[in-house]
C-alpha cells in the first residue's frame, strides 16, 4: 500500500504547493460566493430572466395609455370605420400614441392628441421587407405615392388597397 504511515506523509510534505492552490482555489470560490450572495436579490431566477423588482417599478409609473375600450367610447364613428376595414385589428394607440392623459382628463380637448405623421406612421408598418409574411400589404414607399402622404389616397382607418 503506497499510502500507509511514512508515504503519506512524504506526499503532504512534497506536495504543499498543490496545498497551497487548492487553499486559494477554495478561498477564492468562497469569496465568489459571498459577493453573489450580496449582489443578486433573493428572488433572482423566479420569473425567468424576469426581475420581480421590475414588476413594482412599472406599477409606479403613471399609466399612459387609455385602452381600446376607452377610445371606442367616445369615438364611436372611427371605431365603426376601422372595425369594417383593414385595421380592424390594430388598437388606436398603436398609431395615435399614449392617450390616458386624453381620455381621463375632464377636459379631453385640453389633451388633444396630435395627429400622426402619417408618411413615417405608415411606413414603419408597410414598408416592403422581405422579413415581413408575403400576405402583408407592402409597398416601397418612395415609389408607390411619388412623395405624396398616404393618406391622400388612403383612409387610414379603413385604408381599401
Amino acid at each position: 500500500m503506497p499510502w500507509k504511515g511514512g508515504t503519506l506523509r512524504q506526499f503532504f510534505r512534497n506536495s504543499g504547493h498543490l496545498i497551497r492552490l487548492a487553499a486559494v482555489l477554495i478561498a477564492g470560490l468562497c469569496v465568489f460566493l459571498l459577493i453573489r450572495t450580496a449582489l443578486i436579490p433573493k428572488a433572482f431566477g423566479k420569473y425567468g430572466h424576469y426581475s420581480p423588482g421590475a414588476l413594482d417599478v412599472i406599477r409606479q409609473r403613471p399609466v399612459s395609455y387609455a385602452g381600446q375600450d376607452t377610445c371606442v367610447m367616445c369615438h364611436d364613428g372611427e371605431a365603426k370605420e376601422r372595425a369594417s376595414g383593414r385595421h380592424a385589428h390594430v388598437a388606436c394607440e398603436a398609431c395615435h400614441g399614449p392617450q390616458a392623459a386624453h381620455a381621463n382628463a375632464d377636459d379631453p380637448s385640453a389633451h388633444k392628441p396630435r395627429l400622426p405623421d402619417v408618411a413615417n406612421l405608415c411606413r414603419r408598418c408597410h414598408e416592403k421587407d422581405a422579413a415581413k409574411p408575403a400576405h402583408f400589404p407592402q409597398v416601397v414607399t418612395a415609389e408607390h405615392s411619388g412623395g405624396a402622404a398616404c393618406n391622400s389616397c388612403h383612409q387610414p382607418h379603413n385604408p381599401h388597397l
